[in-house]
């Protein structure tokens, strides 16, 4: 008996094993790769987003690599490029889709794409003219990492949503916070300038 469990958890030892260096590795390899062809049409001085999320017949897009290596932590980020791209051509649809099926990722770098993915939601809301969501999703993001850069721009963003929905006090307070406690941000002077309206 002793040595049929120990047979069997070598047994699975081999298979976890050989799944990671058989499988695993060699698809979080090939998704990188691909994932970064995709993302070097997205960052060019003229981005062409079509190209970015469809690809062609030489290179991936944002989709393909979202679609077959969705569960690697490439196939994950190509997700919310996918939702970008999709949003930037009109798909909302797309756009919805893509950004619902991207997961969070831990650690402290994996915060800040955290939060650009809940903004991404609340840019979504904005162009279906919800601005209650909106204002959420920007709320909710500029809290998920809390730094110079992405906090007073996701603030920024809620003010503007909260404006919309007629909630002025919502949007001095998102402003007020900007100034207070981000006043070396880009964001600040705009912020000044609200409160001081």
């Amino acid at each position: 008996m002793v040595v049929t469990a120990i047979v069997a958890i070598f047994a699975i030892a081999i298979v976890i094993f050989g799944y990671k260096k058989l499988i695993s590795e060699p698809q979080m390899n090939k998704a990188q790769e691909m994932l970064y062809e995709a993302q070097y049409r997205f960052e060019e001085t003229t981005p062409d987003y079509s190209l970015a999320l469809n690809g062609d017949e030489s290179t991936p897009g944002f989709a393909e690599v979202a679609e077959q290596y969705g569960n690697t932590p490439a196939g994950n980020l190509a997700k919310m490029y996918a939702a970008s791209c999709a949003l930037r051509l009109g798909d909302l649809d797309a756009a919805e889709k893509y950004i619902n099926s991207y997961k969070n990722v831990k650690g402290i770098p994996g915060e800040m794409i955290n939060a650009m993915a809940e903004g991404l939601k609340g840019d979504i809301a904005v162009e279906k003219d919800d601005y209650a969501k909106a204002a959420a999703c920007f709320t909710k993001a500029a809290g998920i990492s809390e730094n110079d850069f992405t906090t007073p721009l996701f603030l920024r963003k809620a003010a503007l949503a909260y404006r919309a929905t007629g909630d002025e006090a919502k949007a001095q307070e998102c402003y007020k916070t900007i100034s207070e406690k981000y006043p070396r941000s880009v964001d600040a002077r705009d912020a000044l300038k609200q409160l001081a309206e």
